[in-house]
């Protein structure tokens, strides 16, 4: 962390400006963001935030840290591969509920239980957004979209379960309607120490006439003003079912524990030295030539 410099959230914005809808959640997440890494005052060098393909994983051309685009529903692996080769830096992955839940959805199962220290932030609108609302894995049963015009027939996944059941030691959920709580929660989960996911409830004003800002306004609360005790997993999984049972929709920290060991303390390389913390790495342009060559 710098001490001579004030970070502000204009510190933290690109020359692009964002291409969301007018209304759209992701304006909310944007400034979520933003507003976590001035608190935690964190220099825009010393983050990364890698996304993959959809609405949502433009927002590394929006905020001003390294960022990386991937292909559809591999950002993940990516930032995993980015943490590992220097354990330095703090790694974000952002994207939509089909890149993550979708597509990406091995890889994001994966990560839970291995504990990699980076943290994945899924914005959550129930529809593909950027192909023009074709139904996602959290789309519910009976939606009518473009690509089920008599409504979905596919039981919707519940993410906040998996991500408990496959291990992941910070599980939260926010809402794009709540600017102030969602940068509290992301706060946390770019402190905790392993793998942080945070479900974000974010309406597709477009596409998406059902999940809408009233909708979630009439059903959310905070699992912080309710007494819940975040280090009790079998609490969590209650809360994360909330939605199926009771029709309600908890927001805030379900679950957190930091007692388990990160994959990069258990890597015996990185632990052994034979990989350092931080390689310097320096390649001349034959070098580089022949390493991107394979992707021209």
């Amino acid at each position: 962390m710098s001490e001579s410099f004030d970070y502000k959230i204009k510190d933290y914005e690109s020359n692009f400006r964002p291409t969301f809808c007018p209304g759209c959640g992701n304006f909310s997440q944007y400034r979520a963001i933003r507003q976590a890494l001035v608190e935690l005052e964190l220099p825009p060098e010393e983050v990364v935030l890698v996304s993959g393909i959809g609405c949502a994983s433009h927002m590394p051309n929006f905020i001003k840290v390294y960022g990386l685009q991937t292909v559809h529903g591999r950002g993940i692996p990516v930032a995993t591969g980015i943490r590992l080769a220097n354990p330095k830096l703090t790694v974000l992955v952002y994207a939509g509920d089909g890149d993550v839940y979708g597509i990406g959805g091995n890889h994001f199962l994966h990560s839970c239980r291995r504990n990699v220290d980076i943290i994945t932030i899924v914005s959550n609108n129930f529809v593909y957004g950027l192909t023009t609302g074709q139904a996602s894995a959290t789309t519910p049963v009976g939606t009518l979209t473009r690509t089920t015009p008599r409504g979905s027939i596919e039981n919707p996944i519940n993410p906040v379960a998996v991500a408990l059941s496959a291990g992941a030691t910070f599980v939260g959920r926010g809402f794009s309607g709540d600017l102030k709580h969602l940068s509290w929660l992301l706060k946390e989960a770019i402190n905790h120490r392993g793998f942080a996911y945070v479900d974000v409830f974010s309406p597709c004003i477009t596409f998406n006439h059902n999940q809408t800002f009233d909708y979630f306004r009439d059903k959310v609360y905070k699992v912080e003003d309710s007494g819940h005790n975040k280090e009790d997993f079998h609490a969590a999984l209650e809360l994360a079912n909330q939605l199926v049972v009771k029709d309600k929709l908890p927001i805030g920290i379900f679950y957190q524990i930091e007692h388990k060991t990160t994959y990069e303390e258990r890597d015996f390389a990185l632990n052994q030295g034979i990989i350092p913390a931080q390689s310097p790495l320096e390649l001349t342009d034959e070098q580089i030539e022949v390493i991107t060559k394979e992707f021209y």
